[in-house]
Formats: C-alpha cells, structure tokens, sequence
C-alpha cells in the first residue's frame, strides 16, 4: 500500500507503484499522484481513465504520459482542505463517483495529491454504494489517511446521500462474476448513463 517495488529479473526493470497504490475493486485503483518513476509500473495496469482531484493543473511529464497510452483525463479539481459541505463539492464528488462507476472507463486510477484525504473520501463513497458497513469504510479510510485522518471527512462519508447516485444511475446493479466468485461488480445500463465529464489530453 504505501509503496510496492516489484522486479522483473528477466527484463531488468524494476518496476515502482505510487505512493498508496492499493486495488480497490476489480479494475478500479487509487494512489498518490504518479512521477515518472512510476510511469513503467502503471503501464502494466493498462489503464483506460484516471481521475485526478486536485485543482492544480496536470504536469506536463503526466499528460504526455497518458497521450502516449491513450489514458483518458477525468479532472474534479478539489482543494486539499477544504469544506465538503459545500454543495459544490459535494456535486464534485458525486460527477467523480458518476465517472468512477461507469465501467466503460475501466481499469480506472483514481487520485489526488498523497491519495489520502480526497481519495479516501470518494472511496469512501463508493464503499457505501457497494454496502459496506460504516465502520468497514472508516477503517478503510483510515488506514491511508493514518495519523491525519480528518474527523470532517469521516463525517462526510457518513452523511453522504448515495440515492442521488442511485436516482441519477437509475440501474446501477451488483453482478457476481461467475458463480463460484462471490465477487460484485458494478454494472449500469447504457440508456440511463449520463456521459460524464471528460478533460482531452
């Protein structure tokens, strides 16, 4: 989770994860935001989408990064400390989750600048579309946010209205992959999909 090196003895390449890399579902991950150095390990996600939530804009070495792999840019630029009861980042988040969900931008990496407040806070979300228990999803979070856990962002986790979601989506189901599996996936219906946001890179 907070830093995974795996070597490729036959190719010679060490291959290096960002900072709080961890897999969330199938084919969803989150992070701290890439570097470079990073760039060898992402490769092997092949990645269709990533979500960035800091209003800063993306570097330059990134987004040449993602042009060379045809990587899709979802850009929900959200302050590092700021107030969550605002309708507006609320409406921010819930475009993200809109973005998050849709499998058609799947495998997708979600972050913000150390993948710990932001993103713990728009998984924590999705933890609760998928019906985890609160006390499940405050671990979760706490186990990336670790000694900086904000009290504020468990809150908004917790007072978050998921049937917007549900209403906007209309036909958002779980799926077991097989029936041996016991593994839910999130599935929608392409007629009630609003298109969601998209930053051209």
């Amino acid at each position: 989770m907070v830093g995974v090196v795996i070597s490729m003895e036959e190719e010679e390449e060490v291959l290096v994860a960002p900072n709080n890399f961890s897999m969330v579902d199938e084919g969803i991950y989150r992070s701290s935001l890439p570097q470079p150095s990073n760039f060898a390990f992402l490769k092997t996600l092949n990645l269709r989408s990533i979500i960035y939530l800091c209003p800063e804009p993306y570097s330059p070495q990134n987004l040449e990064f993602l042009r060379s792999h045809n990587i899709q840019l979802f850009h929900f630029g959200i302050e590092g400390k700021t107030d969550l009861s605002v309708s507006a980042v609320k409406d921010t988040i819930l475009e993200a989750l809109k973005v998050l969900i849709d499998v058609r931008n799947h495998p997708v990496l979600i972050h913000c600048n150390r993948g710990k407040h932001r993103t713990g806070c728009v998984v924590g979300c999705l933890r609760k579309l998928q019906n985890w228990c609160l006390s499940s999803v405050f671990e979760e979070y706490e186990r990336f946010a670790g000694a900086k856990s904000r009290v504020t962002d468990l809150r908004f986790i917790e007072t978050f209205n998921i049937l917007s979601l549900r209403q906007c989506l209309n036909s958002i189901i779980y799926r077991y992959l097989g029936r041996a599996s016991k593994k839910p996936r999130l599935l929608y219906k392409d007629e009630n999909l609003r298109k969601p946001q998209l930053t051209l890179v």
